[in-house]
């Protein structure tokens, strides 16, 4: 393929590329962030319940919570597939500069997702020393994963007001 060809395709069909690419790192690194996340939950959790348990209720509360950026991720894209027309079975003529900013509007979800759903398996796997030590004071673990998850919903919030605000 030459450039010539190359810039043709792209004129043609970069927008479309872009916004599927911003639409799969959206789903992708949000859901590769909470599978990390909960899995570091359900590490700690495994060793609790081996010895209580009665206690499984209570921590798998704590493992769900790294799992919502992963659903935000998949929000986001259903939002973009909508927006370029994949969801009513026929793409839109998205422009090159239309779909570079789908692509741009969907990295808040993309990263802070990713990043967020890491950290706060991390922070909720800790709920589980409080719950294993101090079982009346769990929600207070749990209260301490969710000031996490603020972050995840300000990027998911911000990714969508630009996605629906941007013309194809």
């Amino acid at each position: 393929m030459n450039f010539a060809t190359f810039l043709e395709f792209m004129t043609e069909n970069g927008g479309l590329l872009f916004a599927l690419l911003g639409a799969a790192l959206a789903t992708a690194l949000p859901g590769i962030g909470s599978a990390k996340g909960v899995g570091i939950v359900g590490e700690a959790a495994s060793g609790l319940i081996t010895e209580d348990p009665d206690k499984f209720g209570q921590a798998l509360i704590l493992q769900v919570l790294p799992g919502t950026q992963g659903f935000y991720g998949f929000v986001t894209t259903l939002i973009i597939l909508n927006k370029i027309g994949l969801l009513g079975g026929t793409a839109a003529q998205v422009s090159l500069g239309s779909g570079f900013l789908i692509f741009l509007a969907s990295l808040p979800i993309v990263i802070a997702g990713w990043k967020s759903a890491i950290a706060q398996g991390k922070t909720a796997a800790s709920g589980i020393s409080i719950l294993a030590k101090k079982p009346e004071h769990m929600f207070k673990g749990v209260l301490f994963a969710a000031m996490v998850e603020t972050y995840a919903v300000i990027a998911l919030v911000t990714s969508i007001i630009m996605i629906v605000g941007i013309q194809v």
